[in-house]
C-alpha cells in the first residue's frame, strides 16, 4: 500500500543511540529486523519495546523514514527500545486475501504472528525487554497487522497504535484476545487506499483489489466491546497547529476499559494515506496530505507509556 523505494536514511540526522540490524529463523525463513538502542541502554534495566511495522511494499527501514526518526529520538530521550521488523518480500500476513495482488505472505500463509511473537520472546531473553511493556504500531499493511496481533498474541501485547489501517473483515469472527488490549488508532478521513468507511482497498493505482476491511467506526467499536470501555467518548478539537497542512484533527476517548485499558481514535479531515508529523513519501496528489497538527510518533509513545500489564 506504500512504496518508498530510493529513498535515503542519509537525509535525517541521527539520533545518539545505537543502531544493530540482528535476524531469527522462524519457521525455515530468516527473519530480518532493525533495532535502535537509546544510548542509555544498559542490560541490567529492564527497558519497554516498541514494535513499529512497514507497510506493502517497504521494509523496516522504510518505517524510520516514514516516521523521520522520531521513535528512535523519543526513545533516547526517554528510555526504549524500537524494532523495526521486515516482512517478507515487502508485505505482512495481516489477515486480509489479496489474490489479485499475489502477494507471498498471503499466498503462502507466512506465520508472521509466529514471527512476531518469536521476536518478542528473543528481546526479552537477549536484551531484558519487559515483558508487561511490549507495544506495536504500523502503517497500512503494518498497522492491519498490528490489529491482527492484537487479537491472537494479546499474552504478549499490551497496546496497539494502527495508522491508516482498519481491522480485515476476514479477521472479525476469528479475533478473540485472551486478554484486554488498548488501543490508539489514527485514521484519515481522505486516504485514498485504505477507505475510512471500510470495504475494498485498492493497489496499484486502483487496479488491483488488496482485500476488504471493516470501516474506522466498525474497528473502533470492535475494541470498546472487547475492552468493555465506556461507550460514551471524551471528544476534543486539536489545536489547528498548521493552518496550512488542510487537515484537522479530532479525538475520540473511550476510557474506563477491563485492567484499565482504553481506546483512542484520531480521526483526521483532509489527511490521506500518511504519517501525521512524518514523511510526505509521495506526492499529495498519489496518497493524500499529511497532518501537521499532531506528531504521531509523540501521541503513540505518550499513549504506550501510559499502559502496563
Amino acid at each position: 500500500m506504500i512504496v518508498l523505494a530510493g529513498l535515503s536514511l542519509v537525509s535525517f540526522t541521527a539520533p545518539s543511540g545505537k543502531d544493530e540490524k540482528s535476524s531469527l529463523k522462524h519457521d525455515n525463513l530468516v527473519r530480518t529486523f532493525h533495532i535502535h538502542f537509546p544510548l542509555s541502554y544498559i542490560k541490567s534495566s529492564r527497558l519497554p519495546l516498541v514494535i513499529a511495522l512497514h507497510g506493502r511494499g517497504g521494509e523496516g527501514e522504510s518505517m524510520i523514514l516514514v516516521t523521520r526518526r522520531g521513535f528512535n529520538q523519543l526513545a533516547d530521550r526517554d528510555g526504549f527500545i524500537v524494532v523495526y521488523p521486515d516482512g517478507i518480500e515487502k508485505n505482512w500476513n495481516d489477515g486480509r486475501m489479496d489474490e489479485e495482488a499475489d502477494d507471498r505472505a498471503h499466498r503462502e500463509n507466512i506465520d508472521d504472528v509466529g514471527f512476531i511473537s518469536g521476536l518478542i520472546d528473543r528481546m526479552i531473553k537477549d536484551y531484558n525487554v519487559n515483558p508487561k511493556r511490549v507495544y506495536v504500531t504500523g502503517i497500512s499493511n503494518g498497522a492491519i497487522m498490528s490489529y491482527r496481533l492484537a487479537c491472537e498474541l494479546s499474552s504478549k501485547i499490551t497496546a496497539i497504535a494502527p495508522v491508516d489501517g482498519n481491522i480485515p473483515y476476514l479477521l472479525l469472527h476469528e479475533c478473540s484476545p485472551s486478554r484486554a488490549v488498548s488501543v490508539l488508532a489514527i485514521n484519515n478521513v481522505d486516504d485514498p487506499l485504505v477507505p475510512f468507511e471500510g470495504g475494498e482497498i485498492w493497489g496499484h493505482f486502483h487496479r488491483v483489489k488488496l482485500g476488504r476491511v471493516l470501516s474506522v467506526n466498525e474497528s473502533i467499536s470492535f475494541w470498546i466491546h472487547k475492552d468493555k470501555c465506556s461507550t460514551i467518548p471524551f471528544i476534543e478539537q486539536e489545536p489547528d497547529r498548521d493552518p496550512s497542512d488542510g487537515t484537522r484533527v479530532l479525538r475520540k476517548e473511550f476510557t474506563k476499559g477491563v485492567d484499565k485499558t482504553e481506546v483512542i481514535l484520531y480521526k483526521i479531515d483532509g489527511g490521506g494515506h500518511t504519517w501525521p508529523g512524518g514523511l510526505q513519501y509521495l506526492p499529495a496528489w498519489l496518497i493524500g496530505k499529511t497532518s501537521r497538527d499532531i506528531n504521531a510518533n509523540e501521541v503513540i509513545w505518550d499513549f504506550f507509556k501510559r499502559h502496563t500489564r
